[in-house]
């Protein structure tokens, strides 16, 4: 059986002392910056980070979202010290792995894992020597190693797959076998950098389950990396939205998810929540409904849709939903409904005045 608790060998942030406190957050990204030379003879340096001020407190998991070229992965390598920070701080468990030489950082990286997109396996190992792998680097005994990679292969569920190579694995295989080997070293801090990407909608939800797992019951704090709303909504608790290498918006999921503030998080939410519906969509609408329109944005703690309905009922105002939808983020609902109401326009009048003192709703004109 898995224990959640255990250490393989050296705790995995061995290295200089920590530095943090019970209420300072596990990753502290200050001012940074990283800036690339050009890649052409006269051209202009590549500004990939931008001045990104970021905490991830522990237990996060901590989604960062952005368009192609928004700086995600960029800034995913940071963390880990993959590439050094041009400028700023980071501050890792309390140490700015800034200013640490190499040999400390290789220490430090025990403790942070990795998953990929394309898996990164080594074909000519297999499951049960992939798994294993950085714990051979890391110089840990054989039988601690074999025990170590036993229970990892049970907790991914993969037990019956230790001698097969990546090859014979499927893509939802291949990535439990890349979790595995992240967990190897008992790290406090995972990078999942579009770890779900190159999976089909089914294989996707069984590795955030998994992910979900690693969180709640190792209690491993997690930093997602995606384009992908959907990841977002049903895994994160945090989000963080990146645009030109900068950090434009950021807090909890459901804060942003139910009111973005910027056109680029509102490009992203509208992926995954129906807003009010465009000029085109409404013109449409208008060719086949001839009543009223109004769109009601219920959000946790308003009132319910049957609390709305029944109020319109209750006058005798005919409705039909015409367009968006209702979300549950991390257990609570958020979503907009545009309505068609047929009826007298005093009623509807009366029946709207009265709902505004519990639920945001607003006529389309």
């Amino acid at each position: 059986m898995f224990d959640p608790h255990h250490r393989a060998g050296p705790a995995p942030h061995e290295g200089p002392a920590p530095q943090g406190g019970a209420d300072v957050p596990l990753v502290q990204i200050r001012d940074v910056t990283k800036v690339y030379p050009p890649s052409t003879r006269g051209g202009e340096p590549v500004r990939a980070i931008d001045g990104v001020d970021l905490d991830i407190e522990e237990g996060d998991v901590y989604g960062i979202i952005g368009y192609s070229g928004a700086g995600k992965s960029t800034l995913v390598r940071l963390i880990n010290a993959l590439e050094p920070a041009t400028s700023g701080s980071i501050v890792v468990d309390g140490t700015d792995i800034t200013t640490l030489p190499e040999r400390d950082l290789r220490k430090l990286r025990l403790g942070i894992g990795m998953i990929f997109q394309q898996f990164n396996l080594f074909s000519s190992r297999t499951v049960r020597g992939n798994i294993a792998y950085p714990l051979q680097v890391a110089g840990r005994p054989k039988a601690e190693i074999r025990a170590r990679v036993t229970e990892l292969l049970d907790f991914v569920g993969l037990a019956d797959k230790a001698r097969n190579y990546p090859d014979q694995l499927s893509g939802g295989q291949k990535q439990r076998v890349g979790i595995a080997r992240a967990l190897a070293t008992s790290p406090r801090i995972l990078l999942a950098d579009e770890a779900t990407s190159a999976l089909d909608p089914e294989t996707t939800q069984e590795v955030l389950e998994l992910l979900r797992t690693v969180n709640r019951d190792l209690g491993v704090t997690i930093v997602v990396i995606t384009h992908e709303m959907d990841v977002v909504q049903s895994l994160a608790t945090k989000v963080a939205v990146m645009e030109h290498g900068r950090v434009i918006e950021s807090g909890d999921v459901f804060d942003v998810f139910s009111n973005p503030q910027l056109p680029a998080s509102q490009r992203f939410v509208s992926t995954v929540v129906k807003g009010v519906p465009s000029e085109v969509e409404l013109a449409a609408l208008r060719a086949r409904h001839s009543g009223r329109f109004v769109t009601v944005t219920f959000r946790d703690g308003g009132a319910s849709q049957s609390d709305v309905f029944l109020e319109f009922g209750r006058e005798g105002i005919g409705f039909e939903l015409v367009y968006g939808g209702v979300n549950e983020i991390q257990g609570r609902a958020f979503g907009n409904l545009t309505l068609e109401l047929t009826g007298a326009d005093e009623r509807i009048d009366a029946v709207i005045a009265r709902l505004r003192d519990r639920v945001e709703i607003v006529e389309v004109v």
